[in-house]
């Protein structure tokens, strides 16, 4: 679908934009890549730059969406034509994998040659790959296993030492009243 473009739209340059969809929390790798590839056809079909793809993981949501409490969160950065955000739009209302999107425009009259792709294969690749949340690694432990997973996330050795430089939360000192200070002998 090819569109007129808007005449305060500058020859040779084009829109940035940010989207942001939330996948179903169950859709596995291999369907996060198949959404990917469409959006990325749809792009780059109609003469669009990506500049930046990323997978942020499963999280949880606010509040609950098409009866989900969590959702894949993906982030693509692009420069199009305004028809594009259209197409893309109307796809991923299309897919059932899809509960939520938004699409802002962040840039106008964007010199296209002017801005870097920070996107190649490999980099691609790596954002149909969602990692585990802390929660669905606590469950897959068995849910008892709280002191293994602080072990994990702040770097404890096989012995139970914290390791130098790791980022252990440390315990605020007791903050002793005003009031309570000292007392101090008068001499007179």
């Amino acid at each position: 679908m090819a569109r007129l473009q808007s005449q305060r739209d500058k020859p040779g340059t084009a829109r940035e934009y940010e989207t942001t969809f939330i996948l179903r929390p169950n859709t596995p790798n291999e369907g996060v890549a198949e959404v990917n590839a469409r959006i990325r056809g749809i792009i780059e079909g109609l003469g669009g730059k990506i500049l930046k793809v990323d997978n942020w993981g499963k999280r949880r949501l606010a509040y609950e969406v098409a009866k989900e409490r969590k959702g894949i969160y993906l982030y693509w950065q692009y420069l199009a034509q305004p028809g594009t955000v259209e197409e893309t739009e109307r796809n991923l209302r299309m897919l059932d994998s899809v509960i939520r999107y938004l699409t802002v425009k962040v840039d106008e009259n964007v010199l296209v040659d002017a801005r870097p792709s920070e996107i190649d294969d490999t980099s691609f690749d790596k954002a149909s790959q969602t990692a585990a949340d802390e929660e669905d690694m606590f469950l897959s432990r068995g849910g008892d296993d709280t002191a293994s997973i602080e072990n994990d996330i702040y770097g404890d050795d096989e012995d139970g030492d914290v390791i130098p430089g790791s980022k252990k939360p440390v315990e605020p000192a007791a903050e002793t009243p005003a009031d309570a200070a000292p007392a101090t002998e008068d001499k007179e």
